[in-house]
């Protein structure tokens, strides 16, 4: 039986609402550490929101889980994508598709992906640490950067320092094609890699068992 969307939104918010229990942190911590909002946390929680790639990344991050614990990815050891032969995948069977394209190799820090954005689609506002750049193969979006819009249209390109607040929006009525090259590493395959978390507001980052509404 083939499963539905919802289903694998749902399985993975319980996925992840386990492991954060089990690392007794609270939503606040994890948002404010992901740099997400805690009611986005709460909807992929709950099954209501399928994270975008980066976005599962920075969560297991903050838990201090694989991401391949959550999502199974293309590996690449070859510099050399083909059009047409490239694998397709999505996170939790959400709306947005992604296409690998960088490879992995001693040293290597440039990620890249091609990202399909259906109509009408807004991503989660986030902030993490690196750079990004977007490069618009197809379609257009509005890119939203602490609080400043720009459209983007074909051909068009903005770099960034992803530790500003950014999202973007398919204001359009047809699927956006957008070459995505950034420092993340949306494929988790770093070995070592230093994690600094910082604490909500000065309290403590771990939940209590009776006391947790979250």
């Amino acid at each position: 039986m083939q499963v539905q969307p919802e289903d694998a939104a749902l399985e993975l918010g319980e996925q992840l609402r386990r492991c954060r229990k089990e690392a007794r942190l609270t939503m606040q911590y994890v948002a404010d550490n992901a740099g997400l909002s805690v009611g986005f946390i709460s909807q992929v929680e709950r099954g209501l929101a399928a994270p975008s790639l980066s976005s599962l990344r920075s969560i297991a991050r903050v838990l201090q889980r694989p991401i391949s614990e959550f999502l199974e990815q293309p590996g690449s050891s070859t510099g050399a994508t083909r059009r047409g032969r490239r694998v397709s995948y999505r996170v939790a069977d959400g709306s947005i598709s992604y296409e690998r394209l960088s490879a992995n190799f001693p040293g290597s820090t440039l990620r890249s992906v091609i990202i399909h954005e259906p109509p009408g689609h807004r991503s989660e506002p986030i902030s993490h640490e690196g750079e990004e750049l977007f490069y618009m193969l197809q379609g257009e979006i509005t890119v939203e950067i602490e609080g400043e819009r720009k459209i983007l249209r074909q051909g068009d390109s903005m770099h960034f320092d992803s530790r500003r607040t950014h999202a973007t929006w398919n204001h359009t009525d047809q699927t956006v094609s957008i070459l995505w090259s950034g420092t993340m590493d949306v494929f988790g395959e770093e070995t070592h890699e230093a994690v600094q978390m910082k604490d909500t507001r000065g309290t403590s980052a771990h939940s209590d068992k009776k006391g947790d509404e979250q």
